[in-house]
């Protein structure tokens, strides 16, 4: 009787391992799937000049530092001039870094016609709602495969 218990245990501990193992990467993709449309969002957001609407995708640790809207596109005028105006772009390599947080590469062909890689770091609000967490911009066309 005990060794029965005891592979019957062994059995439903294996099948819940499986069943849980199986939902990280649904939500790795699902995570991935948000965080791009969230660029995407802010991307055609600058392009139309929509400022409000890129702003609306920023996280609150970056509502923070920027705390209107006039000083976010101060910033990003200053040094993000691709972002805010890319005259294409592409995802590429995308990462879970941690629980709620993704990191995203978005090539992005820049007004001048040279390539750039965004990093975007996205994390999930406590609504639950995607936002871009910060932006490593750099010259080329690195992490993309």
């Amino acid at each position: 009787m005990t060794r029965h218990l005891f592979n019957a245990m062994r059995t439903l501990c294996v099948t819940v391992f499986m069943i849980v193992a199986a939902q990280v990467p649904a939500w790795a993709q699902s995570g991935e799937d948000n965080a791009r449309a969230v660029i995407s969002s802010q991307l055609e957001s600058f392009l139309s000049g929509d400022f409000v609407g890129a702003y609306s995708h920023a996280s609150d640790n970056i509502k923070q530092i920027f705390p209107t809207v006039d000083r976010f596109m101060q910033m990003v005028q200053g040094g993000y001039l691709p972002v805010l105006r890319p005259g294409n772009y592409a995802f590429g390599n995308a990462e879970a870094v941690a629980d709620n947080r993704v990191k995203q590469d978005v090539l992005i062909r820049a007004p001048d016609g040279s390539d750039w890689t965004a990093t975007y770091y996205m994390e999930m609000q406590p609504d639950g709602v995607w936002k871009v967490d910060g932006v490593q911009l750099r010259k080329g066309a690195a992490g993309l495969i």
